[in-house]
Parts: structure tokens; sequence; C-alpha cells
């Protein structure tokens, strides 16, 4: 099945528009002109009820897709050139790989996968590529032929799809905590245990705790470059997707309420911890954490992903589009990694040595 993409054409000299991070606007490479978003909104709407192409050929001989191979791919046709893109179920947004023109998959979008917020990208390709120069700098067991000669093998933005949940969590937790009282006489040393049961009981709430909904995005990572400051998103329009990547969900709401429940719960109990206080120890016994008022929305947030090979092995760094947060794992010098682990242990053995030295001599 071929479906239409959608394309943002330059009123002035008919060049396709992207957004624009730095000017939170829609504009043209080729004649500079800029486009407030809310100018494009008739223009969406209008291209929206523009039905499908219907253009049939005659089934080919021996055109039978195995099982399973044909729901796992989408072919799209851009309107500026005319070339064939194939992309899988969940690819959204993309650019065209003869013409360059960006293109929004608009069916991807369509009822009820439609997204309901968006935080537009603030920083730049040029902005991830510093953020991973400045995230190889003071690694000391970084390989040095790694940082001087690491090129960049792919760097793309992407919106990755997350679910936005809302929710009051009422609890009751239960600690056991005890206090120690020291003293001595002329005799003997004494301690004083004292054991206590704490409750603790009320109600916090959460807004925007996001859950990661695309498989394709490991949920680590995702939750590495948090947080995202919501306060930014806007309703959804496609021309915000213009000239980047995009996926829609393959991790539904339901699937993902398991993740989100765990994680207010986390929050919930970890605050309600830092209320008790005065005590030696504080042990969590039992806990009841309840929800209500729960909703839950669909949002994209921008992500730039970055892609290295060094050594055979490939490297996957992540950084925040809106505040620049920075993730990624690093190859070690393995040679460099043993002369730090000896030295540490010289360094232990000695001061063993010298406390052995120390108490002897008292």
């Amino acid at each position: 099945m071929v479906s239409e993409l959608l394309e943002y054409k330059c009123p002035c000299c008919g060049g396709a528009i992207a957004f624009d991070s730095g000017l939170q606007k829609m504009k043209c490479p080729y004649c500079d002109t800029e486009f407030e978003m809310e100018t494009l909104k008739a223009l969406d709407a209008q291209l929206k009820e523009c039905g499908p192409d219907e253009m049939n050929w005659d089934a080919r001989e021996n055109d039978e897709w195995q099982n399973g191979e044909e729901e796992q791919l989408r072919s799209y046709v851009c309107k500026s050139c005319g070339g064939e893109i194939i992309g899988d179920a969940d690819t959204a947004a993309t650019s065209c790989p003869f013409c360059g023109n960006p293109v929004v998959m608009m069916q991807q979008f369509s009822g009820a996968l439609r997204p309901d917020y968006v935080i537009p990208f603030k920083l730049d390709k040029k902005a991830a590529k510093a953020g991973l120069m400045r995230h190889l700098q003071g690694k000391r067991l970084l390989p040095k032929v790694f940082k001087d000669e690491n090129h960049i093998d792919e760097i793309k933005g992407i919106y990755v799809p997350f679910w936005v949940f809302d929710a009051e969590a009422e609890a009751d937790i239960n600690y056991r905590a005890t206090r120690v009282r020291a003293w001595s006489d002329s005799r003997y040393d004494y301690t004083e245990t004292s054991f206590y049961s704490v409750l603790r009981g009320g109600s916090i709430g959460f807004e925007h705790v996001p859950v990661d909904g695309s498989s394709k995005m490991p949920d680590d990572l995702m939750e590495s470059i948090e947080p995202f400051d919501f306060s930014e998103a806007v309703d959804f329009q496609t021309a915000y997707l213009a000239g980047y990547l995009a996926d829609k969900y393959d991790v539904n709401a339901d699937t993902s309420i398991e993740r989100a429940n765990a994680r207010i719960k986390q929050s919930t109990e970890s605050a309600f911890a830092d209320t008790v206080k005065g005590y030696a120890t504080v042990t969590p016994q039992s806990s009841s954490v309840r929800f209500k008022h729960g909703r839950t929305k669909y949002a994209l947030y921008p992500v730039w992903i970055l892609n290295t090979t060094w050594e055979g092995k490939k490297y996957t760094f992540a950084m925040n589009g809106q505040t620049g947060k920075f993730v990624g794992d690093l190859p070690v010098d393995k040679k460099a990694y043993r002369k730090w682990l000896l030295g540490l242990t010289f360094l232990c053995g000695a001061g063993a040595y010298l406390l052995a030295l120390l108490i002897n001599i008292l």
C-alpha cells in the first residue's frame, strides 16, 4: 500500500521548509523566509483532508510476501522527486534519500495514533556533536586513539514517543527505626539500641511521568537523559516533525502502565522516607500505595542519537534535544585500566601497612 507524505512548500520560492529549532519557527533554507507555526495550521488542516493517490498496477508474478514480512514494511512516495521510500511500520517522519527533502508520513499519526503533545527541538545537530566532544573530555581511562580519531558514523534527530502519566498517590508506609545511645564508665562501655515503629501516611501528586513508548529505544538510555521540561510542550502539529525522524509508539499505554506504576511507587516511597529523620537506621516494613485520578497522554520528545564505531564495536550516545543532557557508554583503555588498578592496589596496601605500624607503635 502506498500512502502520501505531508510536505511543506515555501509559498515564496517553492522549496521544502523545515522546523528551525533555534528560531522555533518554520524556515525555508533556500530564500530564508520564516513562518510562524500558527500560519501553517490552516495549510495543515487542508492537507489532512487529501485522500491517498489511486495508482494501481497489474500484479506481478511471484509477488507473494512471506508470512509476516509485509506487515513490517510501509511504502511511501516523495511528492517532490517521486522517489519511493521504504520504512518499517513505526517510522513516522524522515527525509527523502533521493532529494533530501523532509517528509512527514501522515497516515502514521492519524486517528488513535495522533500524539497529544510535542516538545520541539531546541538544540541542533552542531550542539549534539559538541555534546559528544564534551562527553569525551576528562575521561582518564578512555583510549586516546578513540578521542583523537573518533568519527561519528551517524547522527539523527528523532522524536521519541512517550506515554506521559499524571496521578495522585496516597500511601501508608510503616518503617522500623532505631536510635543508639552509647556511654562508658570506669569498667565498661555500654550501648543501648531502642526500636521504633514509625508510620507515615499522606498523598503526593505526580505530573508528566514519562515512559518510553518505543521498543527500539532502551528504557534506561531514555530515562538517563531526563528530565524533559513539559512546560514547553505544545499541542501536536505535524509541522514540528519536518526535517526530523519520528517513531510512533509500538509499546501501548496499557503495557507502559506497569513501568509508570513502578516509577511512581518508588518516588512516593522515597519522598515519604525523607520525612523520617532523627534515627540511626530506617527500614521499610510495609507499604501501601494507591493511585487515583490517573490520566495518560501521548507525547513526542526530542532526542539526538549519535552512533560511532571503534575497534569493530558500535557505541550509541543520546542527547536530550531540549536540555542538552548527554549520556552514553565509552570504551576503556585496558592497559591504562591495569595501571590504574595496580596503583590503587599499591595505595591500599601501603595504607594498610602504615595503619598496622601505627597500631603497633601505640
